[in-house]
């Protein structure tokens, strides 16, 4: 039995409970994000006990200077209170020197904040970056160019296909997909569509159907599907917004229900070959990349992702590689064989092995898809570029970012690095902002080895991670500029997705120094380091790894944020008591560079030494006529520069002098205590002080 996760609040709180200062100082690439923009979000709100699903879609206009205006969005999720429809917002946002930026949404109650990396298309890859303490959303999406020319229900024409996914309040998986033709006053006809409801696969059958623009300023519309499946009649309603006149992204606003899932996706125009798509449509390679989600163990709920390369014979054969993390672990298959027939909708029903599939063709070897079964995997499959792939295909700037978290304990992140294409063994460097539970982590350095191969499956890959926590992944490309990948080690994994950054998008700015001062301390005592960039440090700032070579003797945080716009940040380094001289190396990492300084950890010095004794000879003596000699001694030999003593007598019949000095390295000194001529006997105590420590003797003076 599933988990039931219900996650109650109000709209303020959920859509804008957590308060994020904008960026104040722009970023030297702001210019980049320029323009009208629509955007759609897929997350989970709650915490490790409880959460729900969560999903967003909307639109923005960017002045390319930092500012948001004209912004709008609808959400939804579970609870009471969870779904705004058409929410105004405004915004800010910094661009850094390497294409990552973080942009804030505010509206009545607060802001959002995001983590987004900006590709060469001029779109961009974002997650929410604004969880702490182990509660908020996990959650990822796109930002892509708005065509404003075409918000107009007359501008979406001709076919479609769709593909939307998402989860019940009780989080049980569902998936749906389809096609249908628009005639440009807002019906849409010949609409055929399958769904994957928790784990059993229906086809669709459509009573009615329609799409509006019901807002021709923001590209805001609605669509409606009614349908039976399984005998039952259903009805889904959808908020839209236009990206072009190809392509608008689709969220149900429904409430979400255990009937009712809050399903997220986008619809795109369908090329439809002349006479109809066709066994032949299928012909070549095509790359998957599904998310699901797995039930494990003793029922808890798991994410499971896969990526592979399916080749199509283009006469209704086909074999299929895979590479999948299920429940938690790494599987592998090779050239499974199988078959398929597509209808000249473009509904593919495909059988691999004990499995079936369902998938609606967009063009020739380009798919939306789900798996027949209670995992419910649903993605894309792209048609990858006829080329062999090699290591120097897999070369320069890109973006990534992990896609369509299936559980709140998925780490989303946002990345730029360069690979350097590098045969046999190449290498990726760069940077990542992170999305966990526990909280945002900015700045990230990433490393990377990788190798693809042509052969036996074509630009198939493998990725290990030498930065962090490491791992490895499996790689599968598309194309030049883009792939896709899983963790085997992320125990919530899920598509990682890969494109070409804008050009020059290397990781520029660098650890330029490290500095300690003092570079010598004793131990309990402290040096403070100083980390300094090359250049102002990117919006989020950036994150620099600190470690000591001897932690025992000297210890330094894990790392140290440049704050976004500054140049260097200090650090605190906490000394440990030693016995003898220790050299310590501390070291700060950033964006693959190293640099390092020399601190010495000193014993701390013996204690002074004390006065042990005051000893006079004679101790009795005439006054006037005779002295007496004092001698001081002390508890060990005085350290270099020696020790003074201060001396005092009680008495005017017995004088000395003010102090005592004992040379470096011995124990004692003398001093002459002299007296005068006294009508009566009398007494003189002397004393002699040192480092806190008194000691005193009496003088008899005699008549």
């Amino acid at each position: 039995m599933r988990n039931m996760r219900l996650f109650l609040m109000v709209w303020v709180v959920l859509l804008f409970g957590a308060v994020v200062r904008a960026q104040s100082v722009s970023g030297v690439n702001d210019n980049e994000l320029n323009g009208s923009y629509a955007f759609s979000f897929s997350g989970i709100r709650g915490n490790a006990s409880i959460s729900s699903v969560f999903a967003a879609v909307g639109r923005f206009t960017a002045d390319g200077a930092g500012n948001l205006t004209n912004g709008e969005l609808d959400t939804n999720g579970v609870g009471a209170g969870t779904a705004l429809a058409a929410q105004s917002f405004t915004g800010a946002y910094s661009i850094g020197a390497d294409h990552r930026g973080v942009v804030t949404f505010t509206g009545p109650g607060g802001s959002l904040k995001f983590a987004f990396a900006m590709l060469a298309s001029g779109n961009a890859h974002l997650i929410e970056f604004d969880a702490t303490g182990g509660t908020g959303t996990i959650g990822s999406g796109t930002i892509e160019k708005a065509d404003t020319t075409v918000y107009s229900t007359a501008r979406i024409t001709g076919d479609y296909a769709f593909g939307v996914a998402g989860f019940d309040n009780a989080h049980n998986r569902a998936a749906i997909e389809g096609r249908f033709t628009s005639n440009g006053t807002g019906t849409l006809s010949n609409v055929a569509g399958d769904v994957n409801a928790y784990g059993t696969d229906y086809p669709m059958t459509f009573s009615a159907a329609d799409y509006t623009v019901s807002d021709v300023a923001t590209g805001r519309g609605a669509m409606r599907f009614m349908f039976t499946f399984g005998g039952a009649p259903d009805s889904l309603n959808f908020v839209t917004y236009i990206v072009n006149a190809g392509k608008f992204f689709a969220m149900e606003n429904d409430a979400v229900t255990t009937a009712t899932p809050l399903l997220n996706g986008a619809v795109v125009q369908q090329q439809i070959p002349t006479g109809g798509f066709t066994s032949s449509s299928l012909n070549g390679n095509m790359v998957i990349s599904l998310t699901g989600l797995s039930a494990c163990g003793s029922g808890s709920e798991v994410p499971k992702a896969v990526v592979g390369l399916l080749t199509a014979d283009g006469a209704g054969a086909l074999s299929l590689t895979y590479d999948e993390n299920y429940c938690r672990a790494p599987n592998s298959v090779s050239n499974a064989a199988g078959t398929y027939s597509v209808g000249a909708n473009g509904r593919a029903a495909i059988a691999i092995g004990g499995y079936r599939l369902v998938a609606y063709l967009v063009k020739p070897n380009q798919a939306f898809l789900f798996v027949s079964d209670s995992n419910v995997l649903f993605g894309p499959g792209e048609p990858q570029s006829a080329i062999s792939f090699t290591n120097g295909t897999l070369k320069g700037s890109y973006a990534g970012f992990a896609t369509n978290p299936a559980d709140f304990q998925v780490a989303v992140f946002s990345s730029v690095f360069v690979a350097d294409g590098a045969t046999p063994a190449g290498s990726m460097t760069g940077t990542e902002d992170i999305g966990a539970p526990s909280g945002p982590v900015s700045g990230t350095a990433f490393k990377a080895g990788y190798s693809v191969s042509a052969s036996p499956t074509n630009g198939r890959g493998t990725m290990t991670v030498a930065s962090g926590t490491g791992g490895n992944a499996q790689l599968y490309m598309i194309s030049p500029s883009k792939f896709v990948g899983i963790s085997l080690n992320d125990p919530n994994p899920a598509i990682l997705e890969f494109e070409a950054a804008p050009v020059g998008s290397t990781a520029r700015l660098a650890l330029s120094s490290l500095s300690l001062n003092p570079t010598s301390v004793v131990g309990w005592a402290s040096s403070t380091g100083t980390v300094t960039l090359s250049g102002p440090a990117p919006a989020g700032g950036a994150q620099i790894a600190l470690s000591s070579s001897n932690p025992t003797a000297a210890q330094v945080p894990t790392s140290v944020t440049v704050a976004a716009g500054a140049t260097s940040a200090t650090f605190t380094v906490s000394a440990s008591v030693v016995s003898a001289s220790t050299a310590v190396t501390i070291s700060a990492t950033y964006g693959g560079g190293t640099r390092s300084a020399a601190l010495t950890v000193m014993p701390a010095p013996p204690p002074p030494p004390t006065l042990s004794s005051l000893t006079l000879n004679p101790t009795s003596v005439i006054g006037g006529r005779q002295a007496s000699i004092g001698t001081v001694s002390l508890s060990a030999p005085a350290p270099a520069g020696g020790v003074q003593v201060s001396l005092s007598s009680s008495s005017g019949a017995a004088s000395v002098p003010s102090s005592v000095f004992i040379p470096a390295g011995a124990s004692s000194a003398s001093f002459t205590v002299n007296t005068s001529i006294v009508l009566i006997s009398t007494s003189a105590t002397i004393s002699a002080r040192c480092n806190g420590t008194t000691r005193s003797a009496t003088l008899g003076v005699l008549l």
